[in-house]
């Protein structure tokens, strides 16, 4: 296999290529948040509760650090819902908080029977790590983070820990351009689940907004013309610990505008993260994305991703 070239310096990125790639890395890196793998290495630690492991899960490569920092680096996180996590250090560190998420990540792409060959993991190696390498970290906790990880001896494994590096930049990214459009952690939820992106019920679930915050977030979503405004009744498919689903909450739909607003934000975080890809172009953004699809494909497959079409 020839070495693939990198980009010349300078070069300008399509943006429709880092939104290709955007969404194939996010898409490889999903699988760990929903297969059953990750509730069972979290079992061993005596953790059952799958909302303190996916936050564990995902905040190891930060070290045990408070929880404030961990919801200023989630964003999208009811504070309770971080608050929850309390413990899961004493449970065990976050080292091994880590190798059990690549021991869980490799288990369930073995279960699956995700298939890339040495070939094109070298190949998908040789793209990424230049990537990885070369990106400006500044303002990018949970990249910066895992990029620090030492890699796994397992080959899959170690694509699936720089596929979650360069996941992560684009989501830290994102968070910038949310604060800059003044939208909200809740706020920008209801706007992700009312356009589809994941259940309403599963959102407010794991990040643990009440009725009283949810209405105020989606109030201020009608306020900007974001949302229309209907009719109002109980929530009951929301309801959870902290939501009685009796709470009368306001039922709306997503605007012409908030549509536009929602793809605006979009394109804006493509816009930071031209300069991620920069170092392989177009070309090599564009083979990425399809070297790595094979784990999407295999998680597609067995029924992973199920829980997060919208209902």
């Amino acid at each position: 296999m020839a070495p693939p070239q990198l980009a010349a310096e300078g070069t300008a990125m399509d943006l429709e290529a880092v939104r290709e790639v955007g969404r194939a890395v996010s898409a490889a890196h999903l699988f760990t948040y929903l297969a059953p793998e990750g509730a069972q290495e979290a079992a061993e630690f005596g953790v059952t509760d799958r909302g303190p492991a996916y936050l564990a899960f995902r905040s190891a490569a930060m070290g045990a650090v408070p929880w404030q920092v961990t919801l200023a680096a989630f964003y999208n996180f009811s504070p309770r819902a971080v608050r929850a996590m309390d413990g899961v250090w004493d449970a065990a560190p976050p080292e091994r908080w880590q190798a059990a998420r690549f021991r869980a990540a490799g288990r369930a792409m073995r279960r699956v029977g995700v298939r890339i060959t040495e070939d094109r993991l070298a190949e998908a190696r040789a793209l990424i790590d230049p990537v990885v390498a070369a990106a400006d970290y500044a303002g990018k906790t949970l990249a910066a983070a895992n990029a620090s990880v030492a890699l796994p001896p397992d080959p899959l494994v170690a694509l699936w820990q720089q596929i979650t590096v360069v996941r992560e930049w684009r989501g830290d990214a994102h968070l910038v351009v949310l604060a800059d459009n003044g939208v909200g952690p809740c706020d920008c939820l209801v706007l992700h689940t009312a356009s589809g992106g994941l259940p309403a019920a599963l959102a407010r679930r794991t990040r643990r907004w009440n009725d009283e915050e949810w209405a105020a977030a989606t109030a201020r979503l009608v306020a900007r013309g974001w949302f229309d405004s209907a009719t109002t009744g109980a929530d009951t498919a929301s309801a959870d610990a902290t939501n009685t689903g009796t709470t009368p909450v306001t039922i709306t739909a997503l605007t012409d505008a908030g549509r536009a607003a929602r793809e605006r934000m979009e394109a804006e975080t493509d816009e930071h993260c031209a300069a991620l890809w920069a170092p392989i172009g177009d070309a090599g953004a564009r083979r990425l994305a399809a070297l790595v699809a094979p784990i999407t494909d295999a998680f597609t497959a067995a029924g992973t991703f199920q829980s997060l079409r919208p209902t």
